[in-house]
């Protein structure tokens, strides 16, 4: 495993909090535990935006938000739709979870469709909205996995990321990134869900992850601390 410094882990970090029960308070403690551990970036629930965005002003930290989440069944004018406004809000960055049934029976037509459509409102904006879209990995076939990375690809997308961590399949694999690594070089992996532990995310990040998604960000940086001092 990599040694790593505390300061190179959170920077690698989108702190997050999607629950649905979420209040403002959850969000603005967030928001201060990102600035406070130095968090790349912050990931809520599109109904925080803007609360997340006055509080992040000026601090480095970004601000991401979630469309089509997490089933990733709503059409393309609902998600086009939804990046729009999460954009006006004031999100920074844009994680969307892919159409599964497209991803499943190999329907390229209309999942690059769908992802272009997205790609083209995030690069529109100046400066450009970092795209992420969700493929749910541990669902997948490898097959359907290497139709995931051809698509991303194609589509121009910033990130391929692993999972939304509300599948009952599970969450990010080292050898899942290492696959989306491989085999959608243009992109960047996300690895999201279940990563828990500072061994976990070290672990991802080795496999070739440019970014960790996690809501247990400030224990990962704890453990970061704990191991470096001993």
């Amino acid at each position: 495993m990599t040694p790593m410094d505390e300061r190179q882990l959170a920077g690698a970090i989108d702190h997050s909090l999607l629950v649905p029960t979420a209040t403002r308070e959850d969000i603005e403690r967030l928001c201060d535990e990102a600035m406070e551990f130095g968090f790349y970036a912050i990931c809520v629930n599109s109904r925080w935006i803007s609360i997340a965005a006055d509080r992040l002003h000026h601090s480095g930290v970004k601000v991401a938000t979630v469309v089509g989440f997490p089933l990733g069944a709503e059409s393309t004018q609902i998600k086009v739709a939804q990046a729009k406004d999460a954009i006006f809000e004031g999100a920074d960055e844009i994680d969307m979870v892919a159409d599964l049934a497209a991803l499943v029976e190999g329907d390229s037509k209309y999942l690059l469709g769908q992802l272009r459509s997205v790609v083209k409102v995030c690069k529109a904006m100046r400066p450009p909205v970092v795209l992420k879209v969700i493929i749910e990995s541990a669902a997948l076939t490898t097959d359907q996995k290497l139709f995931a990375c051809r698509v991303a690809e194609m589509a121009g997308l910033d990130f391929i990321k692993t999972s939304t961590g509300f599948h009952p399949a599970g969450g990010a694999t080292a050898d899942d990134v290492k696959l989306l690594k491989a085999e959608a070089p243009l992109c960047k992996v996300k690895a999201s869900g279940g990563i828990k532990t500072a061994s976990q995310a070290i672990e991802m990040l080795d496999a070739g992850a440019d970014r960790i998604g996690t809501s247990s960000g400030v224990e990962i940086i704890r453990q970061c601390r704990t191991r470096t001092s001993t």
